[in-house]
Order: C-alpha cells, then structure tokens, then sequence
C-alpha cells in the first residue's frame, strides 16, 4: 500500500490494529451459532472488525458472509432491496450457478436479472418500484439463505434505523423470520447505544435476549501507537509516541478519524522525514478544510435556535447541563425551554450526540471546525 493508514475499507490483517479479544470473541460467538448484537459510536471501527472477521480462514472457510448497511433507509422496501442487492453482489463472482439459485428461489425479483449488453456480466437492474410486496420478498429472502448449501452470516450495520420505518410491527416481522432461521446467523451492528440496548434488551419488544452482546470501546492507546510508529518506519519516516498520542486524546480513540489523521500526515511526509506537531496542525487544518463546504451546507439547513445551541456545545467540546440556567447565560441562548426543543431536533437529526447527559457534535470534523470557526479553535 502506498498508504498504510487506511480510511475506505479494509485490506488485510497488515492494515488492521489490534482488536484481538473483540475478534476472538465476534467469531467464536457466531461459529457457536450466537446471532451478535455489536455496539459503538460510529467511527469506532464495527465496520473494519466485522470485515476483519469475515477475511479469517475460521469464516471464509465454512461460510458464506454478507454484510448490509442499511443507515440510508428509510422504510422496509429500502431494507429489503439493501439486503437483496448484497447477496446478489456476494454471490455475482461465485458464477452463474449460484446467481441462477438465487433468481430461482427469489422469484419476486427474477425480472430484476439482466446480462450486461457490454460485458455480459450479471446485473442487478432493479428499482424500488420492483418491489412489489416487501414482506413476500423479505421472506423469499430469508428463505434463500436458510436453503443455502452453507452456512450463512449476516451482518446489518446501523440497525436502529428500523425503529424509524413507518411500517408496523417490523420488529416483530424481522424477528419472526430470524428466529426461523437454523442456517443462518446475525450480526446487528449499531451506533445508537440506547435505541440498540432497547431494541435487544427491553423485555417488551420482540428480539429481547435474543442475541449477545459486544461492545466495541476505543482502541487501545498502547498497541495503536505502535501500529502507527512501525507503519511510518517501513517507509523511513519518523513520528514520536508524543505526538501519537496528541490526536489519539483529540479523537478519544475513534479509529476513522485517526486514521484519517495519520493519513493526511503520512502523504505530507518525504521519506527519511520526522512528524511535527506543525505537521499534525497541517493535517488535521487540510481534513477540516476538506469538509468544508459540507458544513456549510448542514449549518444552512438549521434554524437559528438550533445553530446557537450546537455552537454552544461546539465550544465546550463536552456540554453538561444544557438546560441548566448557567449553560444558558453562559452562551447567550434564548431559553432553557428553546434548548431543550433544539437539542430535540439535533438529536433527531444526529447532528448532536448525548450519553449520559453529556452532548457532543457527532462529527469530530464538524466540531473542530465549528470551534475554529465560530470558537476559540482548539489545542493539540
């Protein structure tokens, strides 16, 4: 690779930090047939963990994997599509015979089947109108997997999103048909950790105690400073454990970010060269500057209202108390019943982030620049 520091995806255990327990534990869960419920804030890395599962010979070798993110959809047409479009793109290299048994047994979907008029290859040329009756196709689906010649993993990244369809009962629905399934197991990724700890584990919604649990922390500060030091020394450059750990307390240990850090810094660097703390201000000032105009966008978008509480938050970093009168007189906001409904509404739109009382910008990017900004910046 000519950058080791990847931030698009992962390519092998080369490239790929720690996570030892958590992969140990991922897999033995689910090659003792456990559907998995997996948890963290997103750009945490459950992407790269369950990638990094599905690449290890205990997997690849006994079955066949799937992973779906479904954070873009917003009904169960879209769920069903996200979930067929992905084992039709798993399957499309096995060959022919495996894309002909998947039509067969999905019929609802069989007009969906095209060959390429260029290279002839097998296409998914479905849209979402195609989808007459979701639920008849969802289980075809689940019928498909459960009738496969091997063993299955499913992996559905950003679960909690199905608490916002508008369809009823899909819960309910869902859970049927996983609890019907012997060939297959599940796991449910999600960043939301109370809507996922209620999904999971309320006694009064449907997929209660009906899978393990696996939360997914930061990365440990020791091993990921070594993974970045060797990764720089293989092409002859420089960085101090010191500076390492500027951006990993920056980013609280969230891996994209870092990596995203790391990778800016390393394609600055010429080789035989030494990181310095100018060289990080550099990166993370070229990351931000990169996003820039998308932040504009989302800040255009907003009410006023909500655009003075998210600077408000954005200048603290960790806000405590929003409501409080002291936040309030603090940032000169309107009121503490205007902060409460715009906290409601930026929560909703996952702008902002709360755990246990405490708010946060949900994108680091976005609130370093916000700080930047409309702050007093921020302190490597």
């Amino acid at each position: 690779m000519k950058n080791p520091f990847l931030v698009g995806g992962y390519v092998s255990t080369k490239y790929f930090c720690d996570r030892e327990k958590e992969t140990a534990e991922l897999i033995r869960k689910v090659t003792n047939g456990n559907n998995l419920v997996l948890i963290s804030p997103r750009r945490m890395g459950k992407t790269g963990l369950i990638d990094h599962c599905f690449s290890n010979p205990k997997i690849t070798k006994t079955y066949y994997t799937f992973y779906a993110d479904i954070y873009a959809t917003s009904n169960l047409k879209e769920f069903v599509f996200k979930i067929g479009r992905e084992i039709f793109e798993t399957l499309k290299p096995k060959g022919k015979k495996f894309i002909d048994r998947f039509f067969a047994g999905i019929t609802s979907l069989r007009p969906a089947f095209k060959l390429d008029e260029v290279t002839g290859a097998p296409v998914f040329d479905i849209g979402m109108g195609d989808i007459r009756t979701a639920e008849f196709t969802l289980e075809e689906i689940f019928n498909y997997l459960e009738s496969a010649d091997k063993q299955c993993i499913v992996a559905i990244d950003e679960f909690q999103q199905i608490v916002k369809y508008p369809e009823k009962n899909i819960e309910a629905l869902l859970r049927t048909y996983v609890q019907r399934c012997k060939n297959v197991v599940f796991i449910f990724s999600g960043s939301r950790r109370h809507i996922m700890q209620n999904i999971f584990f309320s006694s009064s919604r449907p997929f209660y105690q009906s899978a393990a649990l696996l939360n997914l922390e930061a990365i440990d500060k020791k091993k990921y400073t070594t993974f970045v030091v060797n990764h720089f020394s293989e092409d002859q450059k420089k960085i101090s454990p010191e500076l390492i750990d500027k951006i990993y307390e920056l980013f609280e240990g969230y891996t994209w970010y870092m990596q995203a850090i790391f990778n800016e810094v390393f394609s600055l660097m010429d080789i035989g060269g030494s990181c310095t703390l100018d060289d990080l201000q550099m990166a993370i000032k070229n990351k931000i500057a990169s996003y820039e105009k998308i932040f504009l966008t989302t800040l255009s978008l907003l009410p006023d209202r909500q655009k003075e509480l998210l600077y408000a938050i954005a200048k603290d970093g960790k806000a405590i108390n929003i409501t409080s009168g002291d936040f309030v007189k603090k940032h000169s906001l309107h009121s503490t019943a205007s902060v409460q409904t715009s906290a409601k509404q930026l929560l909703e739109k996952e702008i902002i982030t709360s755990e246990n009382n405490v708010f946060q910008v949900d994108d680091r990017f976005f609130g370093l620049w916000l700080k930047t900004a409309f702050g007093t910046g921020y302190r490597l």
